[in-house]
């Protein structure tokens, strides 16, 4: 097992030093950059779980895109705005964060660190930003919230065959304390991520699918995890479960058994955000999956404007996937988005050391996105306005 500790400091003993190489400065005693944890993080991890994290779905092209269309956006900042103050505070469904960064769910975490959700609750907690859990936790969605119970949560969920999976897992995340669910909507089958199948990847045998381990009832699946095959353990058991017959209707289901806010996770399209504005739901979440899924998609940058103008204020509307930067954060606002969420960041971080990296790299993230905004001309998120970002193909038009 590799470890998960940040490297050693340099010698400071006496006479003359240690010459350390220049990836063991980056790294003491914390990277600099979300490049730098990922680049720690994939000397680290076993390979079976670093790749299960990092990659995206066939080529990965939407995987590159997620980031490369980010960096084809150039800032339009404004000058002598006086700057002295500046407030990144806002609301999320009516709940206050200091900064509009929140933590999208991710599964498994337990692989990057032992203390996997945990650690991560706890690092939102610290900051009072918002955490997300993965349905498909290695902590269970009771354990997660008693590891931090002040800060504000949210439980991801799919919708199964069984309805009563569905149905047990709110009511628990009721029960809990979650305060919304994010439905995610676009995952009637598992994307192809080929190396998931190179790696025949399961999950380790000392982890489990906590929250399908403590169903009520009969409803105890988390064996089926561990099924192997030719392709993925996991994509086998996900493919069992999983309903391909979900509509839209079953939005209106899910209504049914909760009070809950609803945020349908995974619009990528004008037209979907429209039929999800007519269910009534609470959000959306633009998102590609992290680029696991469908490949050759858009970038989720790319598709936030036209989601953002069809909604027109009608909904809260988030947007996940490829933001490893203060700018970045500050380009999705400025193209419709009202809060960011991030999620291999912070495995990356989890990887390097636990709590005090998520903490650290949500910190690294706020500082980078308060410096964007100072130097924008920005003193409130209500100050960032869409013509201060423009393609970079406009300027080839001169």
């Amino acid at each position: 097992t590799r470890s998960l500790t940040p490297r050693s400091k340099p010698s400071s003993g006496g006479g003359q030093e240690d010459t350390p190489d220049t990836a063991a400065i980056a790294l003491w005693p914390f990277p600099i950059n979300v490049k730098e944890y990922e680049a720690h993080a994939s000397r680290t991890l076993p390979k079976n779980a670093f790749d299960y994290f990092h990659s995206g779905a066939n080529d990965m092209i939407t995987l590159r895109e997620n980031r490369d269309a980010f960096d084809r956006l150039r800032l339009r900042p404004r000058v002598l705005r006086n700057v002295q103050t500046v407030d990144m505070s806002t609301t999320v469904l009516g709940t206050p964060v200091p900064f509009p960064i929140c933590v999208a769910p991710t599964a498994m975490q337990c692989m990057a660190h032992e203390d996997g959700e945990k650690a991560t609750a706890r690092a939102c907690d610290h900051h009072q930003t918002l955490m997300t859990l993965s349905s498909w936790s290695t902590t269970s969605l009771e354990e997660t919230m008693e590891a931090a119970p002040s800060g504000p949560k949210w439980f991801q969920l799919y919708v199964y065959k069984d309805r009563g999976i569905t149905a047990d897992l709110v009511r628990r995340a009721e029960r809990a304390g979650y305060r919304a669910l994010a439905v995610t909507v676009d995952t009637p089958c598992l994307g192809r991520r080929e190396p998931d199948v190179r790696n025949r990847f399961k999950l380790p045998s000392h982890l489990t699918m906590k929250n399908f381990v403590e169903m009520s009832g009969d409803n105890d699946h988390s064996n089926g995890v561990k099924k192997g095959g030719n392709d993925s353990g996991l994509a086998s058991y996900v493919a069992s479960l999983i309903d391909r017959s979900l509509q839209w209707d079953d939005i209106h289901w899910l209504r049914t058994i909760t009070k809950l806010p609803i945020v349908v996770k995974g619009i990528m399209t004008a037209e979907d955000a429209e039929e999800a504005v007519k269910c009534k739901v609470d959000a959306i979440w633009v998102s590609n999956h992290g680029a696991r899924q469908l490949d050759t998609v858009a970038s989720t940058i790319e598709l936030l404007p036209s989601i953002a103008k069809q909604v027109n204020g009608r909904c809260e509307i988030y947007v996940d996937g490829g933001i490893y930067r203060g700018t970045d954060i500050f380009k999705a606002l400025a193209l419709g988005a009202r809060a960011v969420f991030i999620g291999r960041p912070v495995l990356w971080s989890l990887a390097h050391s636990g709590e005090e990296g998520v903490k650290h790299v949500i910190g690294l993230l706020k500082d980078e996105f308060e410096l964007a905004l100072s130097l924008s001309g920005c003193t409130s998120l209500s100050d960032i306005q869409q013509e201060m970002v423009t393609h970079v193909s406009q300027y080839s038009r001169l």
